[in-house]
């Protein structure tokens, strides 16, 4: 039985074609770390908790029009709307509002 830890980053890792690695640098956490979570051996802290469901929630909202190849690259490439940062480096930085806020742009928009 897995927990509900891993089920996010079977999640993340399906629709949003991620590795571990990718994941664990998006947290700031090391790879090994995100391991022991898929493993149910160790927890997040809260605050690395909170984003990792945050970035779960983005991706999901990503897979509604992004196969997951696309959506990956659309985390990790510039993006104009964001002044020329990734969306990745927001996430890293905490302000993973902002993606969220140009997620549901692009959802508008799609849906229009």
């Amino acid at each position: 039985m897995s927990s509900a830890v891993a089920r996010k980053l079977e999640s993340i890792r399906n629709k949003g074609a991620m590795r571990d690695i990718e994941v664990a640098n998006l947290l700031g956490t090391r790879p090994e770390t995100v391991s022991r979570w898929n493993q149910g051996r160790a927890y997040p802290h809260a605050r690395t908790e909170k984003t990792l469901l945050e970035l779960e929630f983005i991706v999901d909202q990503l897979s509604d029009f992004y196969e997951p190849d696309e959506a990956r690259l659309w985390i990790f490439s510039p993006q104009k709307l964001l002044n020329g940062a990734s969306p990745a480096e927001l996430i890293q930085e905490g302000r993973i509002d902002e993606v969220r806020r140009l997620v549901n742009q692009l959802r508008d928009a799609v849906y229009i």
